[in-house]
């Protein structure tokens, strides 16, 4: 009997913990059901989706309009200022220094002497190679007039010939020698800076002072290969250097490199610009701008409303939609690149939000090239300003 009476207590137990599960499940079912039933309806008693109105699927992108502008067409580079002659003065041969005629950033004439080396030891051998000239002439002399006589004969005048252009040979050889001894300037130009002095012993090929013709200045600059059938020899060219803010220098397009550099695809020009100022120095890190003419009426867009690819393209607005349309571009300046086909003064294009577009999207357009005529309405009699007119109300709002 107690066996039978526990075994009712525990099917009861077991009855009553289902029972439980079952209505804690009824409970969840119906919890879950009811937003569903709940979902509030508009005055016309069609359903709301939760995102809005069908107009709030429009992406929001910034817009601006194609427009035009006159501009010069040129192309720029960088380079460093070169004289036109620039030379290291080297001593040819060894020697005590005796004297130096010149003062360091001075400008000196061609030919004037720099710097003089001890040539005692050379100019004693050009006096005995001028005696032995001497000597050689009047010997010359001599066996000539006695050829005359006929009492000599012609080999021993012959020998005596040769004797006298050997020691001209020697005089010129120590003339030579002597001038080595003196360093001279090879051009009219400026001296730099000297590391040497009176009583100084110099080696053989040893920096004494350079040499700087400034009067005409030189840049050396690359331009890319696209170039090669507009750069002209004769051409006007502007120099500008961080050194000298707001002054521009005017230059020649002087030499045209006929091999492009295959590893940088570019051209190697050189501009010569007169420098009798002397406001310009070598060595200073200029900009270039080549000047090919004026163009007119230029269509010009935004760099950011290219999508760049194979094909550059950009979306332009048509009736609240975007299209994608392909463009053929011309050059970039200012953040600005020019279009060449494609599009037409006045067109509207995306510039920003491109990357959540696709061709034929509806697109809602903000920005300065946005259509301004729906966003700006008179005020009405309650003082409100026409701007909420800017998001169009769906049915409902009546």
């Amino acid at each position: 009997m107690a066996r039978e009476m526990n075994n009712n207590r525990r099917f009861g137990i077991v009855a009553l913990a289902l029972a439980g599960l079952v209505g804690l499940g009824y409970v969840a079912y119906t919890a879950n059901r009811a937003p569903a039933a709940a979902t509030p309806t508009g005055n016309n008693g069609a359903s709301k989706a939760p995102g809005g109105p069908a107009g709030g699927f429009a992406v929001a992108v910034e817009v601006a309009r194609i427009g035009t502008s006159d501009f010069s067409e040129e192309a720029s580079a960088v380079g460093n200022l070169k004289s036109r002659e620039s030379v290291v003065l080297r001593a040819e041969t060894p020697g005590r220094i005796a004297a130096i005629s010149f003062r360091d950033g001075t400008i000196v004439s061609r030919g004037t002497v720099l710097v003089a080396l001890d040539a005692a030891v050379q100019e004693a051998e050009l006096q005995q190679a001028r005696a032995n000239l001497a000597l050689a002439h009047s010997s010359n002399k001599r066996n000539l007039e006695l050829l005359e006589k006929k009492f000599l004969s012609q080999q021993a005048l012959d020998n005596s010939g040769a004797a006298l252009k050997v020691q001209e040979a020697a005089v010129q050889l120590a003339e030579a020698k002597v001038g080595r001894m003196r360093i001279k300037a090879p051009f009219t130009g400026m001296v730099g800076l000297r590391n040497v002095s009176v009583g100084d012993y110099v080696k053989e090929g040893q920096e004494l002072i350079n040499i700087e013709d400034l009067a005409t200045l030189r840049v050396d600059f690359k331009l890319p290969e696209t170039y090669l059938g507009r750069v002209i020899k004769g051409q006007v060219v502007e120099v500008s250097t961080d050194a000298l803010p707001g002054q521009q220098f005017a230059g020649v397009l002087d030499a045209v490199d006929p091999m492009v550099d295959q590893n940088g695809r570019a051209i190697s020009s050189r501009a010569r610009l007169d420098n009798a100022a002397g406001n310009l120095r070598p060595g200073m890190f200029v900009r270039v701008r080549l000047l090919f003419g004026e163009r007119r009426n230029v269509l010009m867009a935004p760099e950011q409303a290219i999508v760049p690819g194979a094909q550059p393209m950009v979306f332009k607005v048509v009736d609240g939609k975007a299209v994608a349309t392909r463009v053929k571009l011309g050059v970039r300046r200012a953040a600005q690149v020019e279009i060449v086909d494609g599009l037409a003064a006045g067109d509207l294009i995306v510039t920003a939000g491109q990357l959540k577009l696709r061709d034929g999207a509806a697109v809602r357009a903000i920005g300065e090239g946005a259509p301004a005529a729906p966003a700006l309405a008179p005020a009405g009699k309650d003082g409100m300003s026409g701007m909420a007119a800017e998001q169009p109300r769906p049915a409902e709002a009546k």
